[in-house]
């Protein structure tokens, strides 16, 4: 029961994760502020960190599915 609702929790802040990125056009993350950009070129810190976290959120994500998958193919899984 905890992989599964650690599953939801993931799911929903990768989504938002997601969402934040800055786009490469027009589209949600403009709503978000992602059109007041600087004129400095290369990504920012707060950028880099982002990517980061994306990063990590998506692992621990793959994790707890194959976590779930493992514990619902065991003989005995209910």
């Amino acid at each position: 029961m905890g992989f599964q609702i650690a599953l939801i929790v993931f799911s929903a802040l990768l989504m938002l994760l997601v969402l934040m990125h800055k786009g490469k056009g027009g589209g949600l993350s403009d709503m978000f502020g992602g059109g007041m950009q600087s004129s400095v070129g290369g990504s920012s810190v707060a950028e880099r960190n982002l990517d980061r976290i994306t990063v990590v959120v998506g692992i621990l994500w793959v994790v707890c599915i194959v976590v779930l998958a493992i514990i619902t193919k065991s003989p005995g899984a209910n």
